[in-house]
């Protein structure tokens, strides 16, 4: 289960690693092309970048800015950083009251739910309980045995209790918290794909810091999509043509550091509150949100034999898998569709 790092000195610092996702590779030769425009934004704790394609600039200008102005809405209401959020609200009333959310936000803790529910607890939005690591190279902390026994009984997703009738979240228990790291980032993009489509963007890439998605072609082909290798990022495995979808990536060398020979890194197991031992990296690929939304977190959790079992039900969705021994696995979609 993803952890978001601590903020430090008033903002979320961006730790060291190649995203798994490589776009930047093919995308740079488009950009001298006056029809293709690029912005960038800092959202969710890592650099956004949004590529259009359109005959004016105007309205490519425009439609960006728009979109980053939702995308960053979003962000903000299910932020567990900033006091005025939804998050810290729900925080706040854990074991009190329930608190309103948004329509939004209804629609992240629903897919939390279900894919906890699928993956048996492996993903859990309550692992914000575990408050004590932080992955910032220049401050990092390991909590102690004693700490993480603390915070072991406020995890467990069932304990997080939505009514949408009345469009409310409870957290039933005092100190309980949500991390919307691995849920909402996805759904985040999405509206923001959505903006640049109604204001008449139909070739469109967003980048969010290791997923992307996509809306038809750049320059008359599908946008390419490199997946680099979790064992030497520097190398990239294959290209993956896409003119819909989401591609997804997780990792376990991003965001972590070395201490006495044992790496520590973000995802965090809920049932131990430790870095997970399982896959390296995972990399899913689907037009549907829903199948995808947690589930690479939910794979580097559960391992990749429970993973392989995650997957098989989900005809559309393609997957790439490094193991814990290093061996890459990848789906019969998967196989198809990359190519260098």
């Amino acid at each position: 289960m993803t952890l978001t790092p601590r903020l430090n000195n008033g903002r979320r610092r961006m730790l060291a690693g190649l995203p798994l996702l490589a776009t930047a590779l093919f995308l740079k030769p488009a950009l001298a092309d006056p029809r293709v425009r690029q912005a960038s934004r800092s959202l969710m704790g890592t650099r956004v970048d949004i590529t259009v394609q359109a005959l004016n600039a105007d309205a490519a200008e425009a439609a960006m800015a728009a979109a980053f102005a939702e995308m960053a809405r979003l962000s903000d209401m299910m932020s567990r950083y900033r006091a005025t959020s939804v998050v810290s609200a729900l925080h706040l009333a854990a074991g009190l009251q329930p608190v309103a959310v948004a329509p939004e936000m209804m629609h992240a803790l629903k897919m939390a739910r279900q894919m906890s529910e699928r993956s048996q607890g492996a993903f859990d939005i309550t692992v914000g309980a575990f408050q004590g690591w932080n992955f910032d190279p220049a401050q990092t902390i390991i909590p102690d045995a004693a700490e993480i026994a603390r915070e072991l009984p406020l995890v467990n997703y069932r304990d997080l209790i939505l009514d949408e009738k009345s469009a409310t979240a409870y957290l039933r228990r005092r100190g309980m918290r949500v991390d919307l790291g691995g849920i909402a980032k996805l759904p985040i993009l999405q509206a923001g794909m959505q903006v640049l489509k109604r204001h008449g963007m139909a070739d469109a890439m967003i980048n969010g810091g290791g997923d992307v998605l996509v809306s038809g072609q750049l320059q008359g082909r599908d946008w390419r999509v490199g997946l680099r290798d979790p064992r030497a990022p520097e190398r990239i495995v294959g290209v993956l043509d896409l003119s819909e979808g989401f591609v997804a990536a997780s990792g376990d060398y991003e965001r972590g550091f070395m201490r006495n020979g044992r790496r520590y890194h973000h995802i965090l197991d809920p049932k131990t509150g430790q870095p997970t031992a399982g896959p390296h990296g995972v990399a899913l690929v689907s037009r549907k949100l829903e199948d995808i939304n947690g589930l690479g977190a939910a794979i580097m959790v559960a391992g990749a034999e429970a993973g392989r079992r995650l997957l098989a039900p989900l005809k559309g969705v393609d997957a790439l898998l490094v193991e814990s021994n290093q061996r890459l696995w990848l789906s019969a979609g998967m196989a198809k569709r990359l190519h260098a």
